[in-house]
């Protein structure tokens, strides 16, 4: 398969059919009629190593799987305990906290909120069992979170848990890496999919502005260059990019 068919198979929403593989095209007209036909609702988890990684990162594809009827949970790690200066952890973590609430009655997702502490996140067994036991709990069809090849240290923790508990559980679920300020952040990612959220790009930077504490207009430019970018790979004016983990040994030829 060449880049071209690639892309004209696993842009999801640009046939407006799928997104990572759910359906929403067929989904969402259901929900708009009258038929009695049993919906399918699937579940998906964003797991982020702070507040603000899942709106910014892939807040554009919650908010298409969200308005479908899917169900979206969004996990963040830790509670940006040192992301505010000149605050204490315990005043930052309590700013934050209403933000992502916030952020999350716009994107339609529910919230959960780890033990980590943002800047000091770990990897140890105490650790590995704690995201295992959560992501086993709420029994997901598909986790998206950091890829974990990052600069930053908790989103290259956050991303290492989740691929653990992923092998631990069987695989049961699909697992999709998303990307944050690639080149800086996320290095050497190569997406397997897009996805088109143009429909929903102003959706989506209204969730990502909830975050106040952050500075988002000053820092957003990097998420809207990357939203140009991919939408430029599958032939839209916005997109977020995903890598789907397989363990599937590649076709020798």
């Amino acid at each position: 398969m060449n880049r071209r068919e690639m892309i004209k198979k696993t842009g999801a929403a640009a046939v407006g059919a799928t997104v990572l593989g759910l359906p929403v095209g067929a989904l969402a007209q259901e929900n708009s009629s009258n038929s009695t036909k049993p919906r399918k609702r699937l579940k998906v988890l964003a797991i982020g190593a702070h507040p603000d990684d899942p709106e910014t990162c892939c807040g554009g594809t919650m908010c298409l799987l969200t308005e479908a009827g899917h169900e979206v949970v969004c996990v963040y790690l830790t509670r940006g305990e040192a992301g505010i200066a000149g605050k204490s952890h315990s005043e930052a973590a309590a700013i934050r906290v209403v933000e992502s609430e916030n952020a999350c009655k716009v994107t339609g997702a529910r919230h959960i909120f780890m033990s980590q502490v943002d800047g000091n996140t770990e990897v140890n067994l105490e650790r590995y069992k704690e995201m295992r036991e959560l992501i086993d709990r709420e029994n997901p069809d598909i986790v998206m979170t950091h890829w974990p090849l990052d600069g930053h240290r908790d989103h290259a923790c956050c991303g290492i848990l989740v691929m653990d508990a992923w092998r631990r559980l069987d695989r049961r679920f699909k697992l999709f890496y998303f990307e944050a300020m690639s080149g800086t952040q996320s290095q050497m990612f190569h997406p397997t999919h897009w996805v088109n959220i143009e429909s929903v790009l102003e959706r989506k930077h209204e969730a990502c502005n909830c975050h106040v504490s952050q500075g988002m207009d000053e820092i957003y430019h990097w998420h809207k260059t990357m939203e140009h970018f991919r939408g430029l790979e599958c032939r839209c004016e916005a997109a977020e990019a995903f890598m789907q983990h397989s363990d599937a040994l590649p076709t020798l030829s």
